[in-house]
């Protein structure tokens, strides 16, 4: 198994995320209709598009500098609240990973918890609360334990995956607080976030891809 990832690796994993969460859009929709105006699905559709984009043409075959190209693009295709989260996420693994050619598990934890922190001082949710962060926290959290316990980047990323899958799943069975579904009140208990599920989404996509370059 690859036991660090570099920039082909980098790419796989964006890749697959923007695949899983293309894939899903219309059940992300579905989820967005139910709690707020139904249209996170096309919005990360959209989003993943850019990405896919921002991947396909970049040329310097820098870890980095992928990220932060990535994060730019996605951080103007708007997607309403989620979106730009998403691409804070993405810039922020993009300045934690600087100019490193190839991270190894804990170093890949620090990228991801640095991405987590610059997320965390753009909102004022908090786990629970019932957004992105109900997924991102745990997978993260999931990632940094998986790598101090030795495990490869592949492995460390299934353990965040399922981590971030749970999380989301947990928020059905909570009350919003923030955004249109918080004016729901009570009624919005019973259906999963679609920024959570987004977010799982996400690092199943990261997980499954490094995992298949392994095979």
């Amino acid at each position: 198994m690859t036991d660090t990832v570099g920039y082909d690796e980098m790419v796989r994993m964006l890749r697959g995320a923007a695949e899983k969460v293309t894939a899903r859009h219309q059940h992300l929709s579905d989820l967005d209709a139910a709690l707020g105006d139904g249209d996170h699905g096309s919005a990360m559709r959209k989003t993943m598009r850019l990405l896919a984009r921002a991947v396909a043409g970049h040329r310097s075959r820098d870890v980095g500098s992928v990220l932060s190209e990535v994060a730019w693009a996605v951080l103007g295709a708007g997607g309403g609240a989620a979106g730009p989260l998403v691409g804070t996420f993405f810039m922020g693994m993009a300045e934690a990973a600087g100019d490193k050619a190839t991270l190894d598990a804990p170093a890949l934890a620090g990228v991801f918890e640095h991405a987590l922190a610059s997320v965390r001082k753009q909102t004022e949710a908090e786990p629970g609360d019932k957004t992105l962060l109900d997924a991102l926290v745990p997978a993260v959290e999931a990632f940094r334990a998986s790598a101090d316990a030795g495990k490869e980047p592949a492995a460390a990323l299934a353990d965040a995956a399922d981590a971030a899958e749970r999380g989301a799943q947990a928020t059905a069975d909570m009350q919003a607080r923030f955004g249109r579904a918080a004016k729901l009140g009570e009624q919005s208990v019973g259906t999963a976030d679609p920024g959570a599920t987004s977010a799982a989404l996400m690092f199943r996509g990261f997980a499954d891809a490094l995992a298949a370059g392994d095979t």
